[in-house]
């Protein structure tokens, strides 16, 4: 009896890490649900907004001028932003803020990318901290649902700054 019991207990176990790596793999390199906050990309994207993103084009170089895209911090690694693609290596860019009276301009180095909120007044971006690495591109955004998050009960869903 005690046997059988630890063998469902571990066939249990077993199943539980097979399921956990699956969920792993789908959320690193297929693509998730993002719960966006932060005025830094409106109005395309509200403050609590949800956004589905997937990670297959940073692996096949597919990001575009104009993609908005989920990248580790520049300044904090340990958390996420979402900006829009201005430019792409090669690219001449202004890095000047709006109220700025002389405009100054840029090129975006190779493996890099030139990133920008939408709300360029309120925006923490790429004119600040300057090109971002190919390499922290995380996903591209490809859909916005129509729900704001207080909404919903989403419990644990991860937040990305923007």
């Amino acid at each position: 009896m005690l046997r059988n019991g630890l063998g469902k207990t571990f066939r249990f176990l077993g199943y539980t890490v097979q399921y956990g790596c699956i969920a792993h793999c789908a959320f690193e390199y297929l693509g998730g649900i993002v719960v966006c906050s932060g005025p830094s990309m409106e109005p395309t994207i509200q403050n609590s907004d949800i956004v589905f993103s997937e990670n297959l084009s940073r692996h096949f170089y597919c990001i575009r001028k104009g993609d908005i895209v989920i990248v580790k911090s520049p300044n904090d690694p340990k958390s996420n932003i979402c900006k829009r693609v201005i430019g792409l290596e090669g690219d001449k860019v202004c890095t000047s803020n709006p109220s700025d009276f002389l405009k100054n301009h840029s090129y975006v180095p190779k493996g890099h990318v030139w990133l920008e909120g939408d709300n360029l007044r309120n925006s923490t971006d790429s004119r600040c901290y300057g090109p971002v690495p190919y390499g922290l591109i995380r996903g591209r955004i490809c859909f916005k649902a129509g729900y704001p998050v207080h909404s919903l009960d989403l419990g644990s869903m991860p937040k990305i700054d923007l």
